[in-house]
């Protein structure tokens, strides 16, 4: 089996592909001036897009590991992903408290989806 690397950088691919199976990057907001809602739906926006490259989309998810940078914005981001997430399409997830690269950062997830 093959693997493809796609934006690939010296220490890590944005995504990649192996045996049906799309690999993203932690991803974050594209700023981080804003809330946790704010935040989340910029980072899940880049989750749609990044999976929509390789021909998959959210209702191929898998597995989803949050970190939040503070367990206070717990309910803020479940909100936000609660509206998004497909109905009947929830993936295996776990969310932890994590301090992120960059003290303005309050989300990051890792994804994991399947190709059609």
């Amino acid at each position: 089996m093959s693997i493809q690397r796609l934006r690939t950088e010296t220490r890590y691919s944005e995504i990649v592909v192996h045996n049906g199976t799309v690999y993203l990057a932690g991803q974050l907001a594209d700023d981080f001036a804003g809330d946790i809602d704010r935040q989340t739906r910029e980072t899940l926006a880049n989750i749609e897009r990044l999976l929509g490259e390789v021909g998959s989309d959210k209702s191929r998810l898998l597995a989803v590991n949050v970190h939040l940078a503070d367990m206070a914005d717990y309910a803020g981001m479940n909100a936000v992903w609660d509206a998004w997430l497909p109905a009947g399409c929830a993936p295996a997830r776990a969310c932890v408290e994590a301090r992120l690269y960059d003290p303005r950062a309050r989300v990051e997830m890792t994804v994991v989806a399947a190709l059609p």
